[in-house]
């Protein structure tokens, strides 16, 4: 897919039902604990997504043997013995690959080597990943001192304390995962801990696993080394960070509409979108013995203050809501949005200016008012977040809009443009 281009004329109606593609963060997971594990694990329901095969391409190296059958994965895992890679790791796009199996790197006493595109080496800092490895006695460098990818690893891990910046999660969450497999105990102290629901996700799988850890207030961990545990069978629930989009679409439109695969009793910290926007005015009803939700057009928005840092990736969504909604949104405490795919705060701010909207950036977010959008020639940042967030806004907006450079929307969700079409959305891809 190159663009995107919606001609929005005076009214759109949405209607009928669509399914929410499966979660990234719980494929990507998956796949690494079926790695350490003993045995066959299968993985049914995957996400298509380049950040799935970084990850599958990640463990092979590692010593996995994976074979992929219809809608399932299944994987021969290295009972937490991991064999040295053979060749460089490539995490492609992913920072949850570059994190997660920067930290096992640590567990082996050979030298790793991963790095990643462009943005992976000049927008997603490894920092507090090295600084927690060399605290467990490892070797842990960035290729150019820079603390970006390529980056260099070598361990074992050793007995021992380590305290990192928690703002981004996912090193946090690597290191945990690391210290279960680790010869020995590890402490791990967190400063400003920060996108609290997604290493709940992480400590999930060590209940679903029987993994011991403790956990106090996220700001101290201890793991206690020499996890073990058998291959598993594993079914991907819905990902409820892509919920946000065909949600918002129905809201924007004033249309009903019903998704389905929404569990919301998953450890999905993106779910919370829901009640920020019943909270706004939004009409859900939550279906839960269903898993699905539907949306009703019978409502009006109003701006409100939403803490973002438990649904970091829903900012630039919730910008473009607050440019729907009558009033002003305040949108706080989303400093980290600006290390992602793109600096998330600069790049809604200035693509929804472009369209008209009131909003003003902050140094930890935005201030966004009602506006009357007109649908104008848009840069993508090559973050699918964006890219989505800006389809929504061109269906309330005057015009005709065009997304450019949008191939990365197939990170999460492959299938956006189709099922839009599928419920009555005039969205098209343009070569």
């Amino acid at each position: 897919m190159s663009h995107i281009q919606i001609n929005s004329p005076d009214v759109i109606s949405l209607h009928g039902k669509l399914s929410i593609p499966p979660s990234k963060s719980q494929t990507l997971r998956a796949l690494v604990f079926a790695l350490l594990a003993k045995g066959s694990s299968t993985i049914t329901h995957p996400l298509e997504s380049p950040d799935t095969y970084a990850m599958l391409d990640a463990i092979s190296k590692l010593g996995a043997t994976v074979a992929k059958i219809g809608n399932a994965i299944t994987i021969e895992g290295v009972s937490g013995n991991l064999q040295v890679a053979d060749d460089v790791i490539d995490c492609k796009n992913s920072g949850q690959v570059l994190r997660f199996i920067g930290a096992l790197a640590g567990l082996l006493p050979s030298y790793t080597i991963l790095t990643g595109d462009h943005s992976i080496r000049t927008r997603r800092p490894v920092k507090p990943l090295l600084d927690g490895l060399r605290m467990y006695g490892a070797f842990a460098t960035s290729s150019k001192l820079d603390n970006y990818a390529p980056i260099i690893i070598k361990g074992p891990l050793k007995e021992g304390k380590a305290c990192i910046c928690g703002k981004d999660s996912q090193p946090v969450s690597g290191l945990l995962i690391a210290g279960a497999f680790a010869k020995e105990r590890t402490i791990l102290h967190v400063e400003n801990p920060g996108e609290m629901p997604w290493i709940d996700l992480t400590l999930s799988w060590f209940d679903k696993l029987n993994i011991p850890y403790s956990n106090n207030n996220y700001k101290q961990y201890e793991m206690y080394g020499n996890a073990s545990y058998k291959g598993f069978n594993y079914h991907v629930p819905g990902d409820l960070s892509s919920l946000s989009f065909p949600l918002c679409a129905a809201i924007v439109t004033k249309s009903t509409l019903r998704i389905e695969n929404v569990d919301l009793n998953e450890v999905q910290g993106d779910k919370k979108i829901i009640p920020i926007l019943q909270e706004m005015g939004a009409h859900i009803e939550i279906h839960d013995k269903e898993k699905a939700i539907t949306i009703y057009g019978d409502c009006e928005l109003h701006g409100i203050e939403i803490d973002m840092n438990e649904c970091i990736d829903a900012l630039p969504i919730l910008a473009v809501m607050g440019c729907f909604a009558k009033g002003t949104t305040h949108l706080v405490n989303a400093h980290i949005a600006r290390e992602k795919e793109s600096d998330r705060i600069s790049s809604i701010c200035k693509e929804l200016t472009k369209m008209g909207a009131n909003i003003e950036e902050r140094k930890d977010g935005l201030i966004a008012s009602h506006s009357n959008l007109i649908g104008q020639k848009l840069n993508s940042y090559d973050d699918h977040r964006i890219i989505m967030s800006l389809s929504i806004a061109a269906h309330f907006a005057k015009g005709s809009t065009t997304i450019e450079n949008c191939r990365m929307i197939e990170k999460t969700y492959p299938s956006f443009v189709k099922d839009l079409q599928q419920i009555g959305s005039p969205i098209k891809e343009l070569p």
